[in-house]
């Protein structure tokens, strides 16, 4: 072998070699998410308290990484606001999305939270001015007709049912509120400062939430308590950090629509481990919702 096939081969596992590791991060990253919701139900607490102790134990976790970096947190008055800002959004995302699985279960309000993308667009459209092409639209209204199916049905057996449902789809709402917040805060300052100050706020912001509906914050069993650090180390650390790994070396492209296999997994995981059933009708509406969401993924691409 010559010294330029020796260094081509070379140049070729430098550059596999960070990529087979994102991908592994991702798919990590991916059952980690995919667990989530059905962690949220097996605590048995109220959703807003299972949420304020999953991102208050992760935000010790983030304080204890920016301690080991040794370096000052500095970050400017408006990127505080606007992390700030993105924080109460992923509150509120919390709070809706965690209250719909303990009224319905797992998997329809993690579906429902899928969409996402579809909120994203259409704010992008009102405060950046960005311009979508008609697959964007057909994506929407495919996503919404699977949302209505899934919501109509539900109504027609439990209206708690219903409002489960349409608990996921709001915090779907807030949620993209998060990432347009995001995507202005995250210009002005690194993702670990920002990602601890909105992780921080969120955790404020849920407890208040418990709180103010009287949620009882202390007395859980030993088996909850061990859920909730369970919850705020492997998935509000852990999970993120390989997906923020992957998204370093990985296309969003590609990120985007590997993530919804979230809800898909965590489906698989709630009918395996706490016996979810899902009737022929939820199943249709739910691979709607997730082809509508794959249309608009295939309108940012084109649109690219």
């Amino acid at each position: 072998m010559s010294q330029t096939q020796i260094a081509e081969q070379s140049n070729i596992t430098e550059i596999s070699t960070p990529k087979a590791g994102a991908t592994l991060a991702l798919l990590a990253g991916l059952l980690i998410l995919g667990v989530s919701a059905i962690l949220i139900q097996l605590a048995d607490a109220p959703g807003p308290v299972s949420g304020a102790y999953r991102m208050g134990i992760g935000w010790l976790g983030l304080s204890l990484l920016i301690l080991l970096r040794r370096k000052r947190v500095s970050i400017s008055r408006q990127a505080l606001l606007w992390a700030a800002l993105a924080g109460l959004f992923f509150g509120l995302d919390m709070t809706f999305w965690t209250t719909g699985i303990m009224l319905v279960g797992p998997t329809k309000p993690t579906l429902l939270a899928n969409t996402t993308p579809l909120w994203v667009g259409l704010g992008a459209i009102v405060f950046y001015r960005e311009k979508h092409p008609p697959l964007f639209w057909v994506g929407l209204v495919v996503a919404l007709s699977g949302a209505a199916l899934i919501l109509g049905r539900d109504l027609q057996i439990n209206a708690d049912l219903a409002l489960g449902s349409l608990f996921g789809l709001i915090s779907a709402f807030f949620y993209s509120s998060f990432f347009l917040a995001a995507q202005r805060g995250r210009k002005l300052t690194n993702a670990l400062t920002f990602v601890w100050i909105s992780t921080l706020v969120s955790t404020i912001v849920l407890f208040i939430v418990a709180v103010a509906l009287r949620q009882p914050l202390t007395g859980y069993p030993q088996q909850t308590i061990m859920i909730f650090i369970i919850m705020g180390i492997v998935i509000q650390v852990a999970g993120w950090l390989l997906i923020t790994y992957a998204q370093g070396h990985i296309p969003a492209s590609i990120i985007s629509p590997t993530l919804l296999g979230q809800p898909v997994l965590t489906g698989l995981f709630s009918a395996l481990f706490i016996g979810e059933v899902f009737g022929p009708l939820e199943l249709l509406g739910g691979f709607i919702v997730l082809g509508g969401v794959l249309l608009v993924h295939a309108s940012k691409r084109k649109k690219e």
